[in-house]
């Protein structure tokens, strides 16, 4: 039998030599990888991850709009968001904001576009295209018209009370009376294309023939659809929740031209509070303090959709 050696040698060969090899090569093709990519990098660094931590070092300064600290600014730590914390304001901001995200995209722009495309999946085709093309035409127009255009359907005078009147109903002040129920529902109406088009795509990937050996064996239209279609298009959910969420979270335009907020704070969400601490009471340091909040609130929702909805690898 041979024995080792304490040089490591055996009498009849040597030990195995188990360190790695080709790494060298093995770093050159990363980096060869990697190369491509260098351009994409370098634009993050400067478009988003620039802006991202200028932002973060003007909430920690006392910055304002006009006057003496506009010029210069002092460096003032976490006051900012201290003073955030103990904010009314901000808690009753970050609710509604919670509330309009929840009920417009997370259920509202989700469910219906899922509705509707289901609708056009079904429905004749003539139909299907006249649907796709009202629901559509509200996403590809420009958010401020769009706004505007909200802005007169719930106003008081406005289309939704003429149609109410006309049919002998009582009118209401949408914009008044439930300002965040208006504004809920107009993110709904303007953003739920979007959802339509994604679910739509998944959709047309789902085999029609799991469908239809399934209603062979007895599943009824809904029993197909919930325990057949939805657990194949998760992946789709997942990801366009996430995405309507982000795009709603950071939503302004529609808020400020309907509401400005108001009446009061009754529908101020944080985007809009920033932009009143920053613009109009001339805080810069504290809007902007609101505002990384907002980004924070984002990249945590971004991560529990990442972590929790992300379906499992088949």
């Amino acid at each position: 039998m041979a024995t080792l050696e304490l040089d490591g040698s055996t009498s009849r060969g040597r030990v195995p030599d188990t360190r790695p090899r080709g790494t060298a090569k093995e770093a050159a093709r990363t980096a060869g990888r990697l190369l491509p990519l260098t351009p994409a990098i370098a634009l993050m660094g400067v478009f988003l991850a620039g802006p991202i931590g200028y932002a973060l070092y003007g909430s920690l300064t006392n910055a304002a709009l006009s006057g003496y600290r506009a010029a210069n600014p002092e460096f003032v730590g976490i006051d900012n968001y201290t003073r955030l914390l103990t904010s009314g304001d901000f808690w009753h901001a970050a609710w509604l904001t919670l509330l309009f995200v929840g009920l417009s995209a997370v259920v509202g722009q989700n469910v219906l576009g899922m509705f509707l495309a289901v609708v056009q999946n079904h429905a004749p085709k003539p139909v299907a295209n006249v649907v796709g093309a009202l629901v559509v035409g509200a996403w590809v127009m420009p958010e401020i018209v769009a706004a505007f255009a909200l802005y007169a359907f719930f106003a008081s005078d406005g289309t939704l009370n003429a149609g109410l009147e006309a049919v002998g109903l009582a009118p209401a002040s949408w914009l008044i009376d439930t300002p965040m129920l208006a504004v809920i529902l107009a993110n709904v109406w303007r953003g739920t294309a979007f959802s339509m088009l994604v679910f739509n795509a998944a959709l047309a990937e789902v085999p029609p023939e799991i469908g239809e050996a399934a209603q062979i064996d007895g599943a009824t239209a809904l029993q197909r659809f919930f325990r057949i279609t939805l657990p194949m298009v998760r992946r789709a959910i997942s990801t366009n929740m996430m995405l309507t969420t982000l795009q709603t979270l950071g939503t302004f335009t529609l808020i400020f031209v309907m509401t400005s907020g108001g009446p009061g704070n009754r529908s101020t969400t944080l985007p809009v509070l920033a932009f009143q601490e920053a613009f109009k009471l001339a805080q810069i340091g504290y809007g902007t303090a609101i505002a990384v909040v907002t980004l924070a609130v984002g990249a945590l929702f971004a991560v529990l959709y990442v972590r929790v909805l992300k379906p499992e690898v088949d």
